[in-house]
């Protein structure tokens, strides 16, 4: 009898040791991850943002670049990409953007899902149709594009080139013959192109972004405040304070 108790207690606390372990392993593999990069987000592109000096590329979505045009339901060139770092910007701007790192891309980049008060942003962009699910990467936004896409938003509502093979050099086609919008007809954005942060509002300081990557704020009655021009198509922007300029990671210019 005590033999067979002796035998059973090592078999016991075999037992027990591979059951934790198979939890621990559950643990560590769930699917709920906290937020791991947090804080305020300076825009780069449609599909990129900064935060605290780190890039993060938005998971499993692709935006036009910031180059592209595209062209409305009457067959007139816009700044799609223009368009797509604007309501990006809209969206985030002064607000928390909390992000959870997914993987990195080939370039070193963090790609994250990010959101703003519990909204995916990755999501946001492809439901408001100016970003469209990179599937190669996740099909995660998938039934939102076939939303946007049904509704005609954004990108949908014309004619565009994808944002990969735009890449590679694919040029948008002409419009068909007998297509051409109206003589006189205003080209209609389909995403409101909304001004970068606060230059609607009149604000003054100028973030600029230097021939060596360096992002410096000017402020008005500032050395180079004057020369200096704000090319919001390549990520640089208006601030209404130096906080604001700072919180979204520029320093200011000297002078």
């Amino acid at each position: 009898m005590s033999a067979a108790v002796s035998t059973a207690r090592p078999a016991l606390s075999a037992t027990r040791t591979i059951l934790t372990l198979c939890v621990l392993a559950l643990a560590l593999s769930g699917p709920a991850r906290a937020a791991d990069i947090t804080g305020r987000a300076s825009v780069i592109d449609g599909d990129t943002i900064e935060i605290q000096g780190q890039r993060i590329r938005l998971y499993a979505i692709d935006a036009p670049e910031s180059s592209q045009i595209c062209a409305d339901a009457d067959n007139r060139a816009w700044r799609c990409g223009r368009d797509a770092a604007l309501l990006l910007d809209r969206l985030l701007s002064g607000r928390t953007v909390a992000c959870t790192t997914v993987d990195r891309d080939r370039y070193g980049r963090v790609v994250a899902r990010c959101a703003v008060g519990g909204e995916d942003m990755n999501r946001r962009m492809v439901a408001e149709g100016l970003a469209v699910a990179y599937t190669a990467y996740g099909r995660d936004y998938a039934p939102d594009e076939a939303e946007a896409r049904t509704a005609r938003r954004g990108l949908w509502s014309g004619r565009f080139v994808m944002p990969w093979d735009h890449r590679k050099g694919v040029k948008l086609s002409p419009p068909p013959a007998g297509q051409a919008a109206p003589p006189g007809r205003k080209p209609a954005s389909p995403a409101p192109a909304t001004p970068a942060a606060g230059s609607a509002a009149g604000c003054k300081i100028k973030g600029n972004i230097s021939s060596d990557g360096r992002k410096l704020y000017h402020l008005p009655g500032g050395r180079s405040y004057e020369q200096t021009r704000i090319n919001e198509s390549d990520g640089e922007r208006w601030f209404c304070t130096e906080a604001d300029a700072r919180a979204a990671g520029w320093t200011k210019a000297g002078g």
